[in-house]
C-alpha cells in the first residue's frame, strides 16, 4: 500500500463504517486512478470532496439528508446579511468624527475596518459573476481580513471596529462558505442590490450634526439588532412557506442561523442579562464575553441534538417513499 493510498483511506473515515466497507475500495481506487504518478498527498480539492461526501452519507444515515439544502439556504441569507452590513459600515467609515472631538481615526476613515468592508463588497461582486469556487475564495479572504484587523490595529496603534461588530461578520461569513455552486442570476445579483440598499439607508441614518460622534458604538446599537430582526423575519417567512409544501429546509436554515442571529443581537442580549443580574443599563465586557460564548455554542449544540431527535423519531417507510434528495431536499416519488 502506497503512502497516497493510505492517506486517502484516512480521509475515507469521514464516511460511515457500512458505507466504507461497501464502497471504500471503489472510491479510493477512483481517486488513485485520477492522481498523477508523482503525487504523494491528496489534493485539497480531493480532500474537501471526500469530507463533503462523508458528511452527506452520515446525514443520510441519520435521516437528515435535507439538512444540506437547509444549510445552503442559510448560507445565501447569511451572505446577503454580511454584504449588506459591510455596505453600511463602509459608509460609516467614510464619515470620521470631527477633529475637535479628539477621537482617534485612521486618516480619512473611522478605522482600519475600511479594508475589511471593502473585501466583503468585493466578495459580493465576485458572487455576481463567478459563483462557486471563486466566491468561496473571496469570502475566505474577507474572513481572514476580518480576523486579522484585530492584531493589525493593535500593532499599528490605530482604531478598529469593535468586537461586537466583527463577531457577527465572522459568524455570517463562516456560514456563507456553504454557498451553493449554482444559483439563478437574480439570486446572484441580490447581494449587490443589498449593498446598494444598505448603503443608501446608512447615508440617511448617520447624524447630520455634532450631537453624536460618527463611530461604531452609536450606529451599531441600531443597525445590528435591526439586521437580526430582518434576518429572523425572512427565515421564518421562508420556512413557513416551505413547510406548507412539506419542505423542511426552512427549519434547518433557522437552526443553522441561530448563532449568527445571536451574535447580531449580542449587545442587546448581554444588556438584558447584565440588567437582570446587576441592574446595569449597559453591559460590561465580561457580560458581552459570557453572552458571546453561550451564543457561539447554541447553534453547534442544538443542531446535532435536532439531528439526533430526527433520527430517533424516524420511521422506516416503503422503499423510495420517504427518501429526500440530498441536493434539493425534495421527496422522491414512491416506487411502483
Amino acid at each position: 500500500m502506497t503512502d497516497l493510498e493510505r492517506r486517502y483511506l484516512r480521509l475515507l473515515l469521514a464516511y460511515p463504517a457500512d458505507y466504507r466497507r461497501a464502497r471504500g475500495a471503489e472510491i479510493v481506487g477512483t481517486y488513485l486512478d485520477l492522481a498523477g504518478p508523482e503525487r504523494r498527498w491528496p489534493s485539497p480539492a480531493d480532500a474537501a470532496d471526500l469530507l463533503r461526501g462523508g458528511l452527506r452519507q452520515r446525514l443520510r444515515a441519520a435521516g437528515a439528508a435535507d439538512l444540506i439544502p437547509g444549510v445552503r439556504l442559510a448560507a445565501v441569507l447569511a451572505f446577503l446579511t454580511a454584504t449588506a452590513l459591510a455596505a453600511a459600515w463602509s459608509v460609516l467609515e467614510l464619515h470620521p468624527p470631527p477633529a475637535r472631538w479628539g477621537v482617534p481615526s485612521a486618516g480619512p476613515f473611522v478605522s482600519l475596518g475600511i479594508g475589511v468592508w471593502a473585501a466583503w463588497l468585493l466578495a459580493a461582486a465576485v458572487h455576481a459573476v463567478a459563483p462557486g469556487r471563486w466566491t468561496r475564495r473571496a469570502v475566505a479572504l474577507a474572513l481572514l481580513l476580518t480576523a486579522a484587523v484585530v492584531p493589525v490595529a493593535a500593532l499599528a496603534g490605530l482604531p478598529r471596529p469593535p468586537l461586537y461588530v466583527l463577531l457577527p461578520q465572522v459568524g455570517l461569513g463562516l456560514l456563507a462558505l456553504g454557498l451553493p455552486e449554482r444559483l439563478p442570476v437574480a439570486v446572484r445579483a441580490m447581494p449587490l442590490l443589498a449593498v446598494v440598499a444598505a448603503g443608501v439607508a446608512q447615508v440617511n441614518l448617520l447624524p447630520r450634526n455634532d450631537l453624536f460622534v460618527n463611530t461604531y458604538g452609536w450606529t451599531a446599537s441600531r443597525i445590528l439588532p435591526g439586521a437580526a430582526v430582518v434576518l429572523l423575519v425572512v427565515v421564518l417567512l421562508l420556512g413557513t412557506g416551505l413547510a406548507l409544501r412539506a419542505d423542511p429546509r426552512g427549519g434547518w436554515a433557522l437552526l443553522t442561523l441561530l448563532t449568527p442571529l445571536g451574535l447580531l443581537s449580542l449587545h442587546t442580549l448581554a444588556g438584558i442579562v447584565d440588567g437582570l443580574l446587576n441592574g446595569a443599563p449597559e453591559p460590561d465586557w465580561s457580560a458581552l464575553a459570557a453572552t458571546a460564548v453561550v451564543v457561539g455554542l447554541a447553534g453547534p449544540v442544538l443542531l446535532p441534538l435536532a439531528i439526533a431527535l430526527r433520527q430517533r423519531v424516524r420511521r422506516p417507510g416503503p422503499v423510495g417513499s420517504g427518501d429526500r434528495c440530498p441536493t434539493c431536499g425534495h421527496t422522491a416519488e414512491r416506487m411502483p
